[in-house]
């Protein structure tokens, strides 16, 4: 379960400030935890609020190819098969994290596929209009180990619900 920070809407033009990963196990005790020097100068207040960093911390936060080796030695260590990228918002979280394993190493350990947590929850309860948040037990404060934790929480209720899912 993975989920970003970032101080802006797209990768490139904006910067990954930091990631949260948890490994989908019953204990939920791998975390992964990275911060990103910003890639750009632009920004934009609102969004880096949300992360609750100033752009002067940011500044000194550590370049981004080696917290992406980083991540990818983690997920070597604790996937022995090729590990499945799953998030809140993937179409937010997998550009930024895709965007930069390609940018930055030249690979994406996860390839080309990502998963979307609420539509897991939306087939499952067969019902587009549903919400999966309130299976979350950690409170979603915006720092990315909390959210992914929360987020791995649901998807551990969705297994006792009736998804299928390997661990």
């Amino acid at each position: 379960m993975v989920d970003v920070e970032a101080d802006g809407p797209i990768p490139g033009d904006y910067s990954m400030l930091s990631l949260g990963a948890v490994l989908v196990t019953p204990e939920l005790d791998q975390t992964f935890f990275a911060q990103f020097r910003p890639i750009s100068e632009q920004f934009i207040p609102q969004a880096l609020a949300v992360s609750r960093y100033s752009r002067e911390e940011t500044l000194s936060f550590p370049e981004p190819a080696g917290e992406m080796q980083r991540f990818t030695d983690w997920l070597k260590e604790v996937c022995p098969d090729r590990p499945i990228f799953i998030s809140d918002n993937n179409g937010f979280d997998w550009m930024f994290v895709c965007w930069y394993f390609h940018h930055f190493l030249g690979e994406n350990p996860f390839g080309h596929s990502s998963q979307n947590l609420g539509s897991l929850y939306k087939g499952l309860a067969k019902d587009v209009f549903v919400n999966f948040k309130h299976l979350r037990v950690t409170p979603h404060t915006h720092h990315p180990v909390d959210d992914a934790k929360g987020n791995a929480e649901a998807l551990l209720e969705m297994k006792g619900m009736g998804l299928k899912i390997r661990f």
